[in-house]
């Protein structure tokens, strides 16, 4: 449905550096780079982050998050791992969401400027 997202923060050297070590375990990578806005995705950009002079103020109540597909469960505990190290906040560790259903395994983390994130891995019935 959608070509890509873009969102604004405040910091954007701040935000490469988490973005960077958060989406690469996702196998996701910076393809476009400049002073103002940074674009990731696998083979073409799908989500823009720009520095901006009035971000959204975070809203936890709002919502508001963005699920980024994972190729496999490691990836999902890599992209958590990373993320906290590289700034963000736990928002839910790694593992089986069951109100999602019997395979969702997911982690979440709030990021440096207050977006609320997901990496899903949809595991296979055993």
């Amino acid at each position: 449905m959608f070509d890509h997202v873009s969102i604004g923060v405040k910091d954007l050297e701040r935000a490469r550096r988490f973005y960077d070590a958060a989406l690469a375990p996702l196998g996701y990578e910076r393809l476009s780079n400049s002073d103002a806005m940074i674009g990731y995705g696998p083979e073409r950009v799908g989500l823009w982050v720009m520095q901006v002079d009035h971000p959204i103020v975070p809203d936890m109540q709002s919502g508001l998050h963005f699920c980024f597909v994972a190729p496999d469960e490691a990836a999902v505990d890599a992209f958590h791992a990373a993320a906290i190290a590289s700034g963000g906040t736990d928002n839910g560790e790694p593992g089986i969401r069951p109100d999602y259903g019997r395979f969702y395994y997911a982690a979440f983390i709030i990021d440096p400027d207050g977006y609320r994130l997901e990496a899903y891995f949809h595991k296979g019935e055993l």
